[in-house]
């Protein structure tokens, strides 16, 4: 049973769209499924890579911390997105560590499971290339804004990042801590809630109930 579900999971993630009923057969007798908690630690930063996650739903942030202990946060991936594969594939360290936001499912496929994969199908080879592509890609945007944007600037990029379009409108529908930003951002609470509020008053973004936030259209001056 825990088999065919894991095979059933597996077929739903993007990542494995091209595989064969063989192909998934063999990557299910080599995966786990886990459900964590929030604030849960999935991989820790320096520790040897065994395992490639996928995340099937829930949140989970991506950060690195320096010898103080001060966080910063890389990345926050949603449903669908991976990681382990870079240690997977150069044997190193882990470069970051994983925690989770919210409770969150993960399919986990073991070292040789994923080796024996990236073998068999090139068509995953090229989406972990382009994956790996894609975060470069957001590395080099994050520089570029901490470089070139002051701190309205960089709130309101995290903003847009994580908004959706609906109805016409620009939303967060997830909660968003202040202090969270300011670890994406190179700020302090204290002036993330001081740049959150002057946007509230001047009428860039409206609280919504649930922690949701509105984005007006004019927030979008302060990354252009």
């Amino acid at each position: 049973m825990a088999h065919e579900e894991n095979k059933a999971f597996l077929r739903r993630v993007p990542l494995f769209s091209s595989l064969s009923e063989g192909q998934l057969d063999t990557l299910a007798a080599g995966s786990v499924r886990k459900n964590y908690p929030r604030g849960r630690t999935i991989v820790s930063e320096g520790e040897p890579s065994q395992s490639l996650y996928i995340l099937l739903s829930g949140r989970a942030k991506v950060q690195r911390s320096d010898a103080e202990g001060k966080e910063v946060i890389l990345a926050v991936i949603g449903p669908g997105e991976f990681f382990g594969e870079m240690s997977l594939i150069d044997d190193a360290p882990r470069s970051a560590s994983v925690i989770t936001i919210e409770s969150s499912d993960f399919m986990a496929i073991n070292k040789d499971s994923f080796k024996a994969m990236l073998i068999q199908s090139p068509e995953i080879g090229m989406q972990i290339m382009k994956g790996l592509v894609r975060r470069l890609r957001e590395a080099d945007k994050k520089i570029e804004t901490l470089a070139l944007l002051d701190v309205y600037g960089r709130v309101a990029r995290v903003l847009l990042d994580f908004s959706e379009n609906i109805d016409g409108e620009r939303i967060v529908k997830g909660r968003l801590p202040r202090q969270e930003i300011a670890k994406m951002i190179g700020a302090s609470r204290e002036m993330v809630s001081r740049v959150m509020k002057g946007l509230e008053i001047d009428g860039y973004i409206v609280p919504m109930p649930e922690g949701r936030l509105v984005l007006r259209e004019k927030i979008s001056a302060y990354i252009n």
